[in-house]
């Protein structure tokens, strides 16, 4: 079955619960499953979604279904492991994994897939929850281009930035170089602040001057206030903040690239997640800083 009005949705954490949401909002049948099977039912009675048993349910009553889970394990889990989706598509069906995989793994679920007829895109996103929640995400596909435009009325629905980075796997690559440069800003940021209260600034002074000149970033505007409240209300988790950079980090080490700064900041945030703040926002990297 490939209803291209239909899609199953596998995965509604903080980003997966608020891309289903906005696929039902632009008119789209959807059905999700979800690991903790309250989790799906709540969203379901919420949007007007259906609620599948297993993954490979979700896929046989679609024929296109989208990946958003926690890394290549649980992926590969939800599409080839027992009742995986890969069980519920046939030949025409189509996964679109928009985790975040190292490229090597999205690369060999679609060479695992395809000898079934069944297409892949790793199309990961970047956003963090609030654009999930508006639906303005920069999503980059990687894969062939007839997958990308069929995925791609899904995609718009989530998504305000919308690009077809290439073959399988570049999707992936960017993503990694994307959140592994945000993690350095956000390690630098951190540095920042802390030298800034060690010498009695003006913090207000201090962000308003770094955010009208060279030292203005994204980061800047996102975290600076959580930075110096403490406040550290996940957005995005630290611990896959430090699984991005991790898969980056290896992936560019078997290109022969090494990348220090990338280094330095998987320290910072591997002591992070080892002192317990896993499960907070990335900007709790600042709680290293207190501790030295």
């Amino acid at each position: 079955m490939n209803n291209p009005e239909r899609v199953g949705f596998l995965g509604l954490g903080i980003m997966g619960s608020r891309m289903a949401a906005n696929l039902a909002r632009a008119g789209f049948e959807v059905v999700v499953w979800n690991r903790t099977r309250a989790r799906a039912e709540e969203l379901a009675e919420k949007h007007g979604m259906t609620v599948a048993g297993t993954p490979a349910d979700a896929a046989a009553a679609t024929g296109t279904v989208i990946t958003m889970v926690v890394d290549s394990p649980q992926v590969e889990e939800v599409l080839l492991g027992p009742r995986g989706a890969a069980e519920g598509l046939s030949v025409g069906g189509l996964v679109i994994d928009m985790t975040t995989i190292a490229p090597t793994a999205s690369r060999r679920l679609a060479e695992r897939l395809r000898p079934n007829g069944v297409g892949f895109l790793d199309a990961p996103v970047t956003g963090s929850a609030p654009r999930a929640a508006d639906a303005t995400l920069t999503i980059m596909a990687g894969g062939p281009p007839e997958y990308f435009e069929r995925a791609r009325p899904l995609l718009d629905a989530m998504g305000r930035l919308v690009l077809h980075v290439g073959p399988q796997g570049h999707g992936s690559m960017i993503k990694l170089l994307n959140n592994t440069v945000a993690a350095v800003n956000a390690a630098a940021l951190a540095e920042a602040l802390k030298a800034a209260e060690g010498a009695e600034l003006d913090l207000d002074s201090l962000v308003a001057v770094m955010g009208a000149g060279s030292g203005g970033s994204t980061m800047l505007e996102l975290k600076a206030a959580p930075m110096r409240e403490r406040s550290f209300e996940p957005l995005f988790k630290l611990d896959h903040m430090l699984k991005d950079v991790r898969h980056c980090l290896a992936e560019a080490r078997a290109l022969g690239v090494e990348l220090p700064l990338a280094k330095r900041a998987e320290e910072l945030y591997a002591k992070a997640s080892a002192d317990g703040r896993g499960d907070e926002d990335f900007a709790a990297v600042i709680a290293v800083l207190d501790g030295l």
